[in-house]
């Protein structure tokens, strides 16, 4: 299904799909890493655990009317996906304060937002991927204003989902960052993947961490609390 690889990143490999122009094959690697990349660690079965964890939750965004680069999930670390250019923002909602924005601003943790606040970061890793405004955007990033209006709006009315998505299953939404590419159409749609990798997740009987924070803080395991986060959204999708 697989042709000639394209890029390899952080936690994927990208392929282009055999004799499907304009498609994609997603691989998704075992490999953890944070804080920029300092910190890195293999987990057997992590690419298997977020692949099939983001090819739960696309499907329930386009029922809403939301538009990805998703296709189907091909195998157990695999997906296809439609070939975007990817727009060089990383779009972050957060629903409760925690993390950078209280080292940046001094927040008391657990600060509810509301509405949900948006920031935006510069996609550059050897920049660290630095916070920046509407301004730098439109000239960073080849948007128009009324596209990274476009960006801002879809990101909040995919929280509303996700929000409702994971309170189902007795989970809060603390933030998540997403990432956006523009089809050969010119439609920006959703793209990346969406996964305890790209969320900050807590139980809201126990505010036990359920995501990368795990990996990053060195206070759990990252295979059993990945697999928890599979298993529940298993039982309502």
């Amino acid at each position: 299904m697989k042709d000639m690889l394209l890029y390899e990143g952080k936690a994927k490999q990208v392929y282009k799909a055999k004799n499907k122009p304009g498609q994609l094959v997603l691989s998704y690697k075992n490999d953890a890493t944070a804080f920029n990349g300092e910190k890195k660690e293999t987990f057997h079965g992590k690419g298997r655990l977020n692949n099939e964890i983001s090819s739960l939750v696309f499907p329930m965004l386009h029922k809403h009317g939301i538009q990805t680069h998703f296709m189907e999930r091909l195998n157990e670390t695999e997906q296809l996906v439609y070939q975007t250019e990817i727009i060089p923002l990383e779009v972050v909602v957060r629903n409760l304060a925690t993390g950078s924005i209280i080292k940046r601003l001094g927040m008391k943790e657990k600060t509810v937002f509301s509405p949900p606040l948006t920031e935006l970061f510069y996609k550059d890793d050897d920049l660290g991927d630095p916070l920046i405004n509407d301004e730098h955007a439109l000239n960073l990033s080849a948007v128009t204003l009324s596209e990274l209006k476009e960006i801002k709006a879809t990101a909040l009315e995919i929280n509303k989902v996700l929000s409702s998505l994971f309170e189902s299953i007795n989970i809060t939404l603390v933030d998540f960052k997403l990432e956006f590419g523009r089809m050969a159409d010119g439609r920006i749609v959703l793209a990346d993947e969406i996964s305890p990798d790209t969320c900050r997740l807590w139980d809201r009987t126990t505010q036990e961490k359920l995501d990368k924070d795990v990996f990053r803080q060195g206070t759990g395991e990252l295979i059993e609390v990945y697999g928890e986060i599979l298993q529940r959204l298993q039982s309502v999708t």
